[in-house]
């Protein structure tokens, strides 16, 4: 029993002594219960809307103040021509828009009824039906508020406009998420692999003493990977179009050129995976957990990132993936063109070469 003690001391020693280890023990549960707890909900809130209120009378402010006291909407303004709310959709800033009609409060209560239109954006269906759900919720409460003591009964009808997705196609969403997910774990994988690879067979240092300069080497490595990823793209975007019925209403150069600087950003990443690895299972292994895991949890085709605290918010503006899907989204679904993704694309282009600069730091001429 002594000799058992003293190993199972022993065993204790080494687990804290190991920080890894400890990380393995407390670290990962706690960002799981802080992922799954916090950021894997599809419950929606502070979702941004806009409201615009023609009847400024008691009903309609009743109504509007319950929107702002629910957690599940934040409302940015109130705009008074409904000419301007296509503008805010546009900019993908909002969600959700609720439009008053002139005397909302005297027709209520005079004629019995009254309509209260609601514009969703439906480029992503789920988040739409549930916003209007959440809103149709908050009409019924305040009409029953009102019949409790009011009769005869009166009611409220909401009438629900989808833009973008009036069918509510849920292709529309998942295929730009899908589309940054291939295109990124695709070049990562491929060009950090085939890297390693040249390392683990020993051409990699016959390659480094060449002629030829090793970053050429290097780029010579990932430029056929760049052009296969974009074999890929097209066969992503026919599928899509042709066998799920997604639709094309942007530029298809605006596409392939935005598409193209975030594959180089996926091969940036590549390379810099490449340099801290020196097996191909390594470089696998970060490759398809490092990337796939983060690229769905924070592009926002799976899960709102408007529901996660801030500091993932944070994390989720790293991932060039996020960026790659908003623009995907405005240019394919919304038809829109450059000067509405100007700051998105500036930011991928900046985080492209913010990769690009750490990994050629990061790459060794000399493998000793």
């Amino acid at each position: 029993m002594n000799q058992l003690k003293i190993f199972i001391k022993k065993e204790f020693l080494h687990v804290f002594r190991d920080s890894k280890t400890l990380l393995m023990l407390f670290g990962l549960p706690i960002v799981q219960i802080v992922l799954f707890g916090f950021a894997l909900t599809n419950e929606i809130k502070n979702s941004k809307i806009v409201i615009t209120d023609y009847a400024k009378d008691v009903s309609s402010q009743r109504i509007i103040e319950k929107i702002r006291q629910s957690r599940n909407f934040e409302v940015t303004e109130m705009i008074l021509d409904q000419e301007d709310i296509p503008a805010a959709f546009e900019k993908g800033n909002i969600k959700l828009a609720v439009q008053f009609p002139n005397r909302f409060h005297e027709t209520l209560f005079h004629q019995g009824k009254a309509q209260v239109q609601v514009i969703a954006d439906a480029s992503d269906p789920n988040t739409a039906s549930t916003l209007t759900a959440y809103i149709n919720a908050i009409v019924r409460d305040y009409q029953q508020e009102i019949n409790a003591t009011n009769a005869p009964p009166i009611r409220i009808e909401p009438e629900t406009r989808m833009i973008y997705n009036p069918e509510l196609k849920g292709a529309t969403n998942f295929v730009p998420g899908v589309m940054a997910l291939v295109l990124l774990l695709v070049c990562v994988l491929m060009t950090s692999v085939s890297i390693v690879r040249e390392k683990e067979k020993g051409t990699m240092e016959i390659l480094l003493v060449s002629p030829m300069n090793p970053l050429v080497v290097i780029i010579a490595k990932a430029i056929p990977y760049f052009f296969l990823s974009l074999v890929n793209l097209t066969v992503i975007i026919l599928m899509a179009v042709y066998m799920l019925g997604m639709p094309f209403n942007g530029s298809v150069w605006l596409l392939y050129l935005v598409s193209g600087l975030f594959i180089l950003c996926a091969l940036a990443l590549g390379l810099l995976i490449s340099n801290v690895t020196a097996s191909q299972e390594s470089a696998m292994l970060i490759s398809l957990m490092g990337m796939m895991l983060p690229t769905i949890m924070f592009t926002g085709f799976m899960f709102p990132l408007e529901n996660m605290p801030l500091p993932l918010q944070w994390v989720a503006n790293v991932l060039p993936s996020k960026w790659f899907y908003i623009i995907v989204k405005s240019i394919m679904i919304k038809g829109l063109g450059i000067m509405a993704v100007w700051k998105e694309t500036l930011i991928l282009l900046g985080i492209t070469v913010v990769f690009f600069l750490i990994s050629i730091r990061k790459f060794k001429i000399r493998l000793a």
